[in-house]
């Protein structure tokens, strides 16, 4: 009986292994501890990854053998890491500099075919058939270093943008041309290749670009508490892009990417929604797929003699050389400076999925050769390391030239939200997380005012339960929120007491209720705060889920702006366009246009601002012929009512409510 159990206990414990609660463990176990062990020697995680993977691989320890489960893994974070890089593109940044994506992606694809082809032909004598595929493996590049540019938080800085640009064009390009060239092995290459080919990916990006976005859109509006489905809706639109990719004859990766850019006005990059993508891919997901490459390393291919040796090198010297030539064209031609090219080299120099796609469907083909299957894998070893190496530097000196020589950031900002109608609360919060500075090291609170009657002590109660779950809901994305509840005699002084309390500088508020008995009887809590509070005051009302909105149109008379206290809110417009990634239509005169471009060319913000003179505030009904309903509307005004063209605080939001009643819109009261 005891050596049966033994015997069990050791059965368990055979190489490789084959329970898979145990292998999940000990992936998990990898994930857990590499990252923290060459932290502590300056090594990158994602090379602790990949270094694992070897050593537990087939060719390694052989304690794990790469079966189906490990292969689907690995595929769902390669996958992830093309759609995290396309949901986090910035795409008014990328539509401004598409010709520098361009012109990189001819580099990046053009540079290592020249170089590597006469390599393989002349030098190494292969076939002009093989020199041709495995040159055309050395234009390709997988984005295996992209989370350390996510973690640094430099993902919209340019040469990441013209990178994963160049990433798409070039592995589109280059997996074309494996289609061709299959075809042409097989004796296909024929009209009917190129009419199937061209029909199956128009028909492709008319379903990710056109019809899934649609989907997205009613999704999310119709489905807007349901915050997990949110989550399983994006994993289903990723796989099943990628799996129309597929069928149109190119290959998954780009079908993921595809669906992150159909996605990526829907999904703001502060969003809950992105940090629940991000967290599950980062921690899980990604590694999986890094310590998968590992594991078809194998470094025996190093002493099977000189020609394996020097087709290893070969290759690889030419991979590195190739990508490295391609930043530094792009870097002379762009004037970027010395970090952005080893950014650029660094995410654009690791070779994997593309890459193994190439060489694997050659050597099943019989094009490609024992030896130059070995030195890939010998390259994608070499090509990984390096690239994590050069991005992780190249990252920590862009984030440090910018600690010195970027704009002044609110580290003292205060988000104050007064809650009346919990309903709203979500909605409310949602635009403080978008708006909230993230050097800002204070936590966003949420109060509520709970008028001091019989009953006061048991509505405080209900209040803090109420609040409490936003705080469950906020910690989705990382965000600390702070939950006040108190009593006051009347709920507008409530609301101005705690705001001086906290020195809040931003309130963000509900648009008022339509006034009832109650609402006569308690005040209007807006209009005391527009009359009361020196802070900048957002009054939020939407008629649809913000991420859905395709313009915002602002509205800025003359008196409505002012140099000295423009800052602040005119920050967290630019910060809701770049997040949402939506045009600025703004309605001002021509010196309220000059202070806007000015602070736009201070802050160097990505937010696009397209100036129209029309004096719409003088004709509210010329303003409403200008809006859809897929418009934000923001208005801003001056508090003082003598210098402003609105005649009083209560008819600003009372006309605004009857002639926009459908309209999404935010009122500004800029600080005083």
């Amino acid at each position: 009986m005891q050596t049966n159990f033994f015997d069990h206990i050791t059965k368990q414990f055979d190489l490789p292994f084959t329970n898979p609660v145990l292998i999940f463990s000990l992936i998990l176990f990898i994930i857990l501890i590499a990252p923290i062990l060459l932290g502590k020697i300056k090594i990158p995680g994602i090379v602790g990854f990949i270094i694992a993977g070897i050593l537990i691989g087939p060719n390694g320890f052989n304690i794990l053998k790469k079966n189906s489960a490990i292969e689907l893994f690995s595929t769902i974070g390669l996958l992830y890491i093309m759609f995290i890089a396309g949901i986090e593109l910035d795409l008014a940044d990328f539509k401004r500099k598409k010709h520098k994506s361009f012109v990189f992606g001819i580099f990046t694809f053009a540079v290592p075919i020249l170089i590597g082809f006469p390599v393989c032909y002349f030098l190494l004598h292969y076939s002009m058939l093989t020199s041709i595929l495995t040159a055309s493996m050395f234009a390709t590049h997988t984005l295996v270093a992209y989370p350390i540019v996510n973690k640094f938080g430099i993902s919209k800085n340019e040469a990441v943008a013209v990178t994963v640009g160049g990433t798409i064009l070039t592995d589109t390009a280059v997996l074309i041309i494996l289609a061709i060239i299959m075809g042409a092995v097989d004796g296909q290459l024929n009209s009917a290749f190129w009419i199937q080919l061209a029909i199956s990916l128009s028909i492709f990006t008319a379903t990710v670009f056109i019809v899934i976005p649609r989907i997205a859109k009613w999704f999310f509006t119709k489905l807007e508490s349901e915050k997990t489905s949110h989550y399983i809706f994006v994993l289903s639109v990723v796989f099943f892009s990628a799996f129309l990719a597929q069928l149109a004859g190119i290959e998954p990766i780009i079908g993921a990417f595809v669906a992150g850019l159909a996605l990526n006005r829907l999904i703001p990059h502060s969003s809950i929604l992105m940090n629940r993508i991000e967290f599950v891919g980062n921690a899980l997901f990604i590694p999986f797929f890094l310590i998968s490459v590992g594991m078809l390393v194998d470094l025996r291919v190093l002493f099977r003699g000189p020609d394996a040796l020097i087709i290893a090198g070969s290759l690889t010297l030419v991979a590195i050389l190739g990508k490295y030539l391609s930043a530094t064209f792009t870097q002379w031609i762009f004037k970027y400076t010395k970090n952005q090219r080893l950014l650029i080299f660094g995410l654009s120099s690791a070779h994997a999925a593309a890459t193994l796609a190439i060489i694997l469907v050659g050597y099943q083909a019989k094009i490609i050769d024992d030896n130059i299957l070995n030195g890939t894998i010998i390259l994608i070893l070499v090509t990984c390391v390096v690239a994590s190496f050069a991005t992780e530097r190249a990252s920590r000196a862009i984030v440090a030239a910018e600690e010195i020589t970027g704009p002044d950031q609110h580290h003292t900002e205060n988000i104050l939200i007064p809650i009346a109608d919990f309903n709203n609360m979500d909605s409310l919060l949602d635009l403080a997380v978008l708006f909230k500075d993230h050097n800002s090291l204070q936590p966003i609170s949420l109060l509520s005012v709970v008028p001091d009657s019989d009953n006061a002590q048991s509505n405080l109660l209900i209040a803090r339960k109420k609040l409490n779950d936003s705080v469950k809901y906020a910690s989705g994305n990382g965000t600390v929120v702070e939950v006040i509840a108190t009593l006051d005699h009347n709920v507008p002084s409530g609301v101005l007491r705690i705001a001086k309390e906290k020195s809040a500088n931003i309130i963000i508020t509900g648009w008022r209720r339509r006034t009832t008995v109650i609402d006569k009887f308690l005040g209007d809590k807006s209009s005391a705060l527009i009359e009361n509070s020196p802070a900048n005051l957002f009054i939020l009302h939407l008629a649809k889920p913000i991420t859905v909105h395709k313009n915002i149109q602002m509205v800025c008379p003359p008196a409505a702006l002012m140099e000295k206290t423009m800052n602040v809110w005119l920050s967290k417009v630019c910060k809701l366009s770049s997040e949402l990634s939506l045009d600025v239509i703004c309605y001002c005169d021509e010196s309220t246009q000059i202070h806007i471009q000015h602070f736009l060319s201070l802050t160097k913000t990505n937010a696009n601002f397209i100036f129209n003179p029309t004096e719409v505030w003088k004709e509210w009904k010329l303003l409403k012929s200008r809006l859809t309903v897929d418009d934000l509307l923001i208005f801003v005004l001056d508090r003082k009512i003598e210098s402003t063209y609105i005649l009083s605080l209560t008819y600003t939001q009372s006309k605004l409510e009857q002639m926009f009643e459908n309209q999404s819109r935010l009122l500004i009261y800029p600080q005083t």
